[in-house]
């Protein structure tokens, strides 16, 4: 067996907690391997210690590369070995343009050291091509796609002469294009002899394309399945990462759908920035107590952008249409009419918009409700904490004490946060956007079972995801959007992933309302037919 890593009895400790516990790990030369595990089991830590962004000394345990013994004292030193690691939150400078970006800390010397830019952006042109990209390398990265800069950050990996590629979620934040597209040039990489080390939530990603699968649970090192054995099915990985068998991915439910609680009709948004151009085009659904509503889109489609702007119109310019709760309609221009008219909105970007990631989970949980602890302006510190402690007991949220800071959470924890922090303003409407992403596949399931236990107090919700098979297991109804109108409306019970793709994928001109029968967009006027020939037409 020819390894090219080994390590070997790791073990990593913070004040008050042990990260890593005796963590062993082998990785054979060219092969993918991948590293599941449910957030904060230690998985990102590994790497760390791996690639030094912990330093030697700092950690106990042995680590050998290339049949030697390595104590990496920085990051340069693992990239100097060709050890190079991705994290899931981009490292890319988004004013600088994609070659300073790719050869940023390695920039390309000429005469006199200074940069030579014409053989940068050469160079840059001929690794992008190697990971399929055609971009000008004096492009902005602020100007590319999310997909496309993970690609960069590969490029700017193989321009290190990369041997040992490390990727920590790469595709959690793309879609299923663009994640297809990324598992496609990582085969690539591992034909040209390139090693890789995969940490994903995504089980069907890791089947796909794993050769071996080391399990982590709670800092330990479980087992490592080889993948071509029938039995490292997805639920032997689970059952290695949560301890037990889930035997639903899903928790069950029974409805007890009301009357109707949020009402849109005929939303129109235009971009906050480029006049005229049409982003929600008069999108009209319906929320019920007791009701979880699904919004299905490919990305672009207009999910979040109908969201923020529905939330005190966080997102848009002149915006049109109708809000309704409980048949009153309602003022939502800004945040706080929004929270008074009982409406919440968790964000798709929990680490930018959703939390203080420097403040600690107290306050964190309070900020949005602070009204309610507030008297003559001053906040009642003790109750403060009291409302804290209960939310992180409540929902569960795994940490020390509710004053340790949010940015030292793993993903699933600090979701529960953003949650606990909107359900303290005691909304009727909770919109969720993609609120299960980047996060495993238990902390999933508790996320899903908070969601139950809402709507089971007559509370509405609505959740945005890109996984369709995470509609299809919550919901009741689920709506499709396309070029920002809705296309369809299913109930769950009669949806299908390949339904909802043919609605999401409607071309531009089927999106567009005929005046014929209510003014539905063409594409949803065929699935009022019976379901034989609906089923007919959209195959």
């Amino acid at each position: 067996m020819d390894n090219i890593l080994e390590m070997r009895s790791i073990t990593k400790e913070f004040p008050g907690v042990l990260a890593l516990s005796d963590v062993s790990l082998t990785v054979e030369r060219g092969e993918v391997h991948a590293i599941c595990g449910e957030n904060g089991a230690g998985k990102s830590t590994l790497m760390k210690v791996l690639s030094g962004v912990y330093p030697h000394g700092t950690y106990r345990g042995e680590i050998f590369y290339e049949g030697e013994e390595v104590q990496f004292s920085s990051i340069n030193d693992s990239e100097e070995k060709g050890i190079v690691i991705i994290h899931q939150e981009l490292a890319l400078v988004p004013y600088l343009s994609v070659a300073e970006n790719i050869f940023l800390g390695n920039e390309v010397r000429g005469v006199g050291g200074l940069i030579d830019w014409n053989k940068a952006n050469s160079l840059a042109t001929e690794l992008m091509q190697r990971v399929g990209l055609d971009e000008n390398p004096t492009t902005p990265i602020s100007q590319l796609g999310v997909g496309k800069q993970q690609l960069i950050e590969i490029a700017k990996a193989l321009s290190k002469n990369v041997r040992l590629l490390i990727l920590d979620e790469p595709t959690a934040a793309l879609n299923d294009t663009d994640s297809e597209h990324l598992l496609g040039l990582i085969r690539q990489l591992k034909a040209q002899g390139i090693t890789s080390i995969m940490i994903s939530h995504k089980l069907n990603e890791i089947a796909e394309i794993a050769d071996n699968t080391t399990i982590i649970r709670d800092g330990m090192t479980i087992e490592t399945l080889d993948m071509a054995d029938p039995a490292s099915t997805q639920d032997r990985i689970i059952r290695g990462m949560v301890g037990r068998d889930l035997e639903h991915r899903f928790p069950e439910r029974t409805p007890a759908i009301g009357a109707p609680v949020l009402e849109v009709k005929d939303w129109t948004v235009y971009h906050p920035t480029q006049p005229g151009r049409l982003i929600i085009d008069h999108a009209s659904f319906t929320v019920k107590a007791g009701e979880v509503v699904g919004i299905a889109g490919l990305m672009g489609a207009g999910r979040t952008e109908l969201a923020m702007s529905l939330f005190g119109h966080a997102y848009g310019r002149d915006i049109s249409g109708e809000v309704s709760m409980h048949g009153k309609r309602v003022n939502t221009q800004n945040v706080p009419d929004a929270i008074e008219a009982k409406i919440a909105y968790c964000t798709e970007d929990r680490k930018v918009y959703g939390l203080n990631l420097i403040d600690d989970i107290r306050h964190n949980i309070s900020s949005a409700g602070l009204f309610k602890l507030s008297k003559y302006g001053w906040v009642n510190d003790n109750e403060e904490l009291k409302v804290a402690q209960e939310y992180a007991t409540n929902l569960n949220i795994k940490t020390p004490t509710v004053l340790t800071l949010a940015g030292k959470l793993s993903g699933g924890n600090q979701q529960k946060v953003v949650l606990s922090k909107w359900l303290y303003t005691d909304p009727d409407v909770l919109i969720l956007d993609e609120p299960t992403r980047g996060i495993d596949v238990g902390a999933k399931y508790e996320i899903y079972t908070i969601i139950n236990r809402m709507v089971s107090n007559g509370r509405a919700v609505v959740v945005i995801s890109s996984e369709l098979p995470e509609l299809l297991g919550i919901c009741d109804r689920i709506y499709t959007l396309a070029y920002g109108r809705i296309t369809g409306e299913v109930p769950a019970a009669e949806a299908t992933q390949e339904r909802l793709m043919a609605l999401m994928t409607v071309e531009r001109n089927e999106a567009i309302p005929t005046e014929e029968n209510g003014g539905l967009p063409r594409r949803q006027q065929a699935t009022q037919s019976t379901d034989s020939d609906m089923k007919g037409n959209l195959r």
